[in-house]
């Protein structure tokens, strides 16, 4: 489960920026691509946060869509999954957003 390792670095990224402050909040940016499990990242967020400043804290997970642009027609459309393929039926395509994985928001209590 690399989702454990993935939260571990998300903590310590937060903890490095609001030091011993407490963390009321984190708000997550998970792509539906990104190829990380929105729920397995809420588990790992209840154990590693236990004895920092963010233990208690809300974890808020936004999942954008992803989207890509064909090579072959042009064509700008929506992807659901990793089946990266056009509607015209083209496999030349281009993610161009839903991969990300970004630490939106930290509100501080």
């Amino acid at each position: 489960m690399h989702e454990l390792a993935i939260t571990q670095g998300i903590v310590d990224a937060v903890t490095a920026r609001t030091g011993e402050a407490q963390v009321a909040a984190v708000r997550l940016r998970v792509g539906r691509l990104s190829g990380v499990v929105p729920d397995a990242v809420r588990f790992c967020f209840d154990l590693v946060t236990e004895a920092t400043p963010l233990a208690g804290a809300r974890l808020d997970i936004e999942q954008p869509e992803g989207h890509a642009r064909c090579h072959s027609c042009g064509s700008d459309f929506a992807l659901s999954d990793l089946i990266l393929l056009c509607p015209c039926g083209s496999a030349d395509v281009e993610v161009t957003a839903g991969s990300e994985l970004a630490v939106a928001s930290v509100e501080v209590a």
